[in-house]
């Protein structure tokens, strides 16, 4: 039999001694707080090095699996969570044995205990499907001498020595792997429950450029890279909001290139003062025996609400908008497609402010409020955003229908649906990619929105999801 490492053997010790957490419960409850902003019922959660089992206790899951090496840790987890459901198991992380794949899989204060991180993390692999999102958390190692402090006074538990990795290692350690990160977070200043002060530094200061540099608690959010697993072949809705935008209707189907394993459009008319409604009529008959059209007109007002009418009748895997303005060319929707079924990403935005835009395309004071607004992303979501308002996204519809289940978290505050899209994104921990695009002069019509009124709008909902999604 092979010498018990002293990792091992420690937490063997401390498993058996069962000690409550105490001094540093309040560490523990601010981790199991965040994660679970981005479980959800649905998901099937796996932890590895899972402890006690508290932290996946407080996820929410379909089906839970918790993994430790230590046996009194798993008996532990048993007894303290019995009749919760959870699955634990006796399992080293460096020679995971689970015939099944998972959702989200947390790796919490794990990578510092183990000898081969990088082994660790291609087990980690053998349990992931193309769209699987991991979540690596260790200590920030700025912190390393007022944690060797506090196990020296006693505030915290002792451990043996360990790897103390900067956000870059650990970054440079899943691209090894095979996965791809695609956000990075840094929380609490304060890691004590002092009334007052710690609620303040960890809910707001942490927040704030320069302070949250030295956040005690690093995360790296990834998932498998494009190529680790087969690409698939799926089925697209492309959903087409069309309020006064008769005269380009029939461009946009006969524009529309055949990319995908089947093709859906439908078209939602959202209260025209022209013949759009008759129009798209005429074209559903024109094209039926060449494309399936769907037609509907929306009940409520606004594009979100269009946008929700069509994706609720839609039946293909992935679902896309198009804007009837044809300002994002229906030609450039295959590239879309490519990005999801490659498995880049999990919701596809376009974004107009990369290539230069034809003359008129868009006007001055809208270019100034998406750039404004594309920063304010940024640091909302701790993912790069250059546009938030280009009317293309994609997203699979089993992620959507999440969505809709998650959508009281931020309510129905959105008429024009984009940011209703990416806040409940963001909450399902959707890995977002931009596509580039050329943003082309409308020929048709003009535009529906008002740049003054709706921008305050957008700047009230930005305030309002930055309490749910930021300052958490």
């Amino acid at each position: 039999m092979p010498p018990v490492s002293p990792i091992k053997a420690f937490f063997e010790r401390i498993g058996a001694a069962r000690k409550e957490r105490t001094l540093n419960a309040y560490y523990w409850q601010e981790i199991t707080r965040y994660l679970a902003y981005f479980s959800h019922p649905d998901a099937r959660v796996l932890e590895i090095g899972c402890g006690n089992g508290d932290l996946l206790a407080g996820l929410q899951g379909a089906r839970k699996v918790g993994i430790d090496c230590s046996e009194n840790h798993i008996s532990w987890a048993r007894d303290r969570h019995a009749g919760s459901g959870i699955d634990f198991r006796v399992m080293d992380a460096d020679n995971i044995q689970l015939n099944e794949s998972f959702d989200l899989i947390v790796l919490s204060n794990l990578i510092g205990h183990t000898s081969d991180i990088q082994q660790v993390l291609e087990q980690v692999m053998t349990c992931c499907h193309p769209y699987t999102k991991v979540v690596v958390q260790y200590y920030n190692s700025l912190w390393e001498p007022a944690i060797r402090l506090a196990e020296w006074i006693g505030l915290k538990q002792r451990t043996p020595s360990q790897n103390w990795l900067r956000m870059g290692d650990i970054n440079n350690l899943l691209g090894l792997a095979g996965f791809q990160v695609y956000r990075n977070a840094r929380r609490m200043l304060l890691p004590l429950n002092i009334p007052i002060l710690a609620p303040l530094a960890n809910t707001y200061l942490d927040k704030i450029p320069l302070l949250r540099f030295f956040g005690l608690n690093l995360y790296s959010f990834a998932m498998p890279a494009p190529g680790a697993f087969p690409e698939a072949a799926y089925s697209v809705s492309v959903v087409i909001p069309a309020r006064n935008e008769s005269g380009n209707i029939e461009h946009a189907v006969a524009r529309m290139p055949r990319f995908s394993r089947h093709l859906e459009i439908i078209f939602v008319e959202g209260n025209s003062t022209d013949d759009t409604w008759e129009t798209i009529r005429e074209i559903q008959q024109k094209y039926r025996s060449t494309h399936d059209i769907k037609i509907a007109r929306q009940p409520g007002k606004g594009k979100g609400d269009a946008v929700r009418t069509g994706f609720d009748i839609a039946s293909g895997d992935i679902l896309m908008i198009l804007d009837a303005d044809l300002t994002v060319p229906p030609e450039d929707l295959p590239k879309f497609y490519r990005a999801i079924a490659g498995a880049k990403g999990d919701f596809i935005n376009g974004s107009r402010m990369v290539y230069p835009m034809e003359k008129g395309a868009m006007r001055s004071l809208n270019y100034l409020g998406n750039y404004f607004f594309s920063k304010m992303f940024t640091w909302l979501l701790d993912q790069p955003f250059n546009d938030t308002l280009c009317g293309t996204k994609v997203l699979f519809r089993s992620d959507y229908q999440k969505l809709v289940k998650n959508r009281a978290y931020f309510g129905a505050f959105d008429p024009f649906g984009d940011y209703d899209l990416i806040f409940g994104a963001h909450k399902l921990n959707l890995k977002t990619v931009e596509i580039p695009i050329r943003y082309k002069e409308r020929t048709y019509g003009t535009t529906n929105i008002s740049r003054f009124s709706h921008g305050l709008l957008l700047l009230r909902m930005c305030l309002f999801a930055s309490v749910r999604c930021k300052f958490i």
